[in-house]
């Protein structure tokens, strides 16, 4: 989807914000009226430092959605709401579970 390669390039290249840590773009859906896309992102670190980096990118929604109204060519630019996207820590999770069960079977 071309909105999430495009926040996701704006937040590389453009946001010099330190306190965004280490953060990918996952994911974005927009609803079907172009009123609101919710962009899914992980990202690396504390608890703390995840929630820094997604305080930050919420300040910074309406920079980045201005930087959005620049390089797509649509009649509305959505408003950007940000949603962190746990399904790398639960996957991991779910592995390290799935890792013993298998260690402990082989004892």
């Amino acid at each position: 989807m071309q909105i999430q390669e495009e926040v996701s390039d704006i937040i590389r290249r453009r946001l010099k914000d330190p306190r965004i840590g280490f953060v990918s773009v996952t994911g974005a859906r927009v609803t079907a009226d172009l009123s609101f896309a919710y962009v899914y992102i992980s990202a690396m670190g504390s608890e703390e430092d995840i929630g820094r980096s997604l305080e930050c990118l919420i300040g910074a929604a309406s920079f980045i959605r201005s930087e959005l109204g620049k390089r797509l060519r649509i009649k509305r630019i959505p408003e950007l709401r940000f949603v962190y996207d746990d399904t790398g820590v639960r996957a991991a999770k779910i592995e390290a579970i799935l890792k013993d069960l298998k260690d402990g079977s082989d004892e």
